[in-house]
Formats: C-alpha cells, structure tokens, sequence
C-alpha cells in the first residue's frame, strides 16, 4: 500500500504545477510566503525572457521557376536576411509561382515570397483562383514591375491598340499572365479575339519565330525591360511598339487597380534604344508575407531589404530595377504594420535630413 506520506508529497507536487500556472501576482505572494528561492526564480524568468528575445526564425521563402527571375532573387536575398539576428535559415525553393506561393503561404509552407500584384489582388479579394478561399497576407516592398509589351512588325502598319483588329496577333500561352494581360488591353478597347484575323497562344520564342516569317503582325509580351526575346527579332526585323495609352489606359486603369502607368524609355541603349518613349501600363511584382508575421521580423526584413538595394552590391537585374522610394507606394495588398513602421521611419528621417 502506498503511504500516506507519498500522497501528500505527490498532492503538494500537483498544487506546485497548477499554481505555475496563475498571474503573477499570485506566484508573488507565493514566494513571499515561502521567503526563499525568490532571487533564482526571477533570475530563470529573465534568462527565458531573454532566450525568447533573441530566438531566431527560419524563414522558407517562395520563388518560381529555376529559369526564371524569381529564383535567383531569393538566392540573392537568403544571405541579406540570414545577416539578421532575428532570421536563423532562409531556404530558397523553386515553386509555380504566384499562385502556388500564396497558396503555400496560406498552408504555412512558405513564410515569404514574391508574386505579380494580380494574382495577389485576387487572393485578398477571393476572386478566380481563390474564390471561397481568401489569402490572409500582407506586402513587405513593391518590386520591379512587369510591363506590358505589344511589338508590332513595321510593315503592319499597326500603330494603336485599336488597329489590332483584322490583324494576326500573338497572345502568350492559354492561361499565362502574358494571354491574361492581352484579353483585358482588347477588352478595354473594345476588342475580344474574334476581332482578330488570327490569334496564336504562342510563348515568346515562338512569338518571334512567327513574326520574323511574317504569319503574325503583333505579339503581346508581358515582362521586365528589356526582354530579349524582343531585342532578338529587333536585330533582324524592324518592328513598332505598340502604346496603350488614352482611354484604353484609362479604361485599363480604372477596372483592374492592379496595373500601373509606364514609360519605356527612348535613348536607353539597355532599354531597347527607343527614338521615342512608349507609354504603356506594367503589373507590379511585390514580396510578400504571411499577415501574421511577427512585427519585428517584418520591419526587420524589410529594412535590410531596402539597405541592399541602395547598396553596391546588387547583381540580380531584375532587383536594378527598383526605385526604393516607390517600396511602399501603388500596393494592393496593404502593408505589413512592420514594414509600415519601417518607411514611416524612413519618411522621418528624410524629411529631418531636408530641415
């Protein structure tokens, strides 16, 4: 039989670990009373206050393809990030993109990631492919932005988004973002696909091949600038870009929030060499994070974030096209309250600096 003894020992050892659990007034009083172990209990307290601190995070941050501008983004960033006291790992994995990295968000398998400003407008707004299931996410920084390119051959005589019509055109693949920017840049000119002679769901390369052999008379091409597809049929045709601007821009602008104004520029030798500016609209890509995330870490990346790219030390292209005085500007996903509390801070600074 077990002796009384036991019992009171094991009942006193269940009230220690139920009254661990009360305020901490209560735990006062109790050391109070008992008068001793106070100074180590506190101390152990501190210890674990300072631990949780200065615990670190392992971030698994979402790119696209191996091929594409995405991944070597994320490969250029996990150092930047890692360098902060409040990130442990950052793993850089090759995915779908946008879509499967909101996605993944959403399934607490990526903790970070970059993807066009369209599909995150959906996912906010549980539209298209989120419809019924609405992505809880927040923005750390606006990116370059991908431009919508419609290239003409000169002998088309193809001059605005309306004279389109009757003509042979390339849209990009069925279902990629290219075709998605050609259906709503018609639309809004009042044009569908069976206004068109033709229409070819050609990817870039292929878009190209057609036009150097004269069986279409436009493409659509929706990606950063230069894109060298484009610089490749320059260099052996001549061909007109094609603006959209006026009331189809307008028309653009006003239903769909998420595209943006943008001129390509004339005499940039690295941005096509242009006589003359065109004006066109562009999606903006933005990095992402879970709504959830903790406000330290978030102000903390983003702070990074933006000393890199106004560092000497960026080699990734697409990253050179970034003016971080726009980061936090034209966003359809709000701003995460910690990168929020980093450009307020930044604001402030500016403006003491022009005092």
């Amino acid at each position: 039989m077990i002796s009384r003894t036991l019992i009171l020992a094991a009942a006193l050892g269940l009230s220690g670990v139920l009254f661990s659990g009360c305020s901490d007034n209560g735990n006062d009083a109790a050391k109070n009373e008992a008068g001793t172990g106070s100074a180590i209990d506190n101390a152990a307290t501190e210890s674990s206050q300072a631990d949780a601190s200065q615990s670190e995070v392992d971030l698994i941050f979402g790119t696209g393809g191996t091929s594409g501008s995405y991944y070597p983004i994320g490969g250029a960033l996990k150092p930047i990030f890692e360098a902060s006291d409040k990130v442990g790992r950052v793993q850089v994995v090759s995915t779908g993109a946008s879509v499967q990295n909101i996605q993944n968000i959403q399934d607490g398998l990526n903790h970070i990631a970059i993807v066009m400003s369209d599909v995150a407008y959906d996912a906010i707004n549980g539209k298209n492919q989120f419809e019924g299931n609405k992505a809880d996410i927040a923005t750390l920084a606006g990116l370059y932005p991908k431009v919508v390119q419609i290239v003409a051959t000169q002998e088309s005589g193809i001059k605005g988004v309306a004279e389109l019509a009757g003509k042979r055109i390339g849209v990009g693949k069925v279902g990629s973002g290219v075709e998605q920017s050609a259906s709503k840049v018609l639309e809004s000119a009042g044009l569908s696909y069976e206004d068109m002679a033709r229409v070819s769901h050609t990817g870039y390369a292929d878009s190209v091949t057609e036009m150097s052999n004269g069986n279409l008379d436009a493409a659509f091409f929706t990606s950063g600038v230069p894109n060298s597809s484009i610089t490749g049929l320059m260099q052996t045709n001549d061909v007109t870009f094609v603006p959209v601007d006026g009331d189809v821009a307008d028309k653009l602008l006003e239903a769909y929030p998420y595209y943006e104004s943008y001129t390509i520029p004339a005499d940039k030798p690295e941005r096509y060499g242009l006589d003359n500016a065109v004006t066109t609209v562009a999606i903006r890509n933005i990095l992402i994070v879970p709504a959830s995330m903790d406000d330290g870490v978030a102000e903390e990346l983003t702070q990074r974030f933006d000393d890199y790219l106004q560092s000497d030390k960026v080699s990734v292209g697409a990253l050179k096209d970034i003016d971080p005085a726009s980061m936090d500007q034209h966003l359809v996903v709000p701003l995460h309250p910690g990168a929020k509390a980093y450009y307020d801070g930044r604001a402030g600074t500016d403006d003491a600096s022009n005092d």
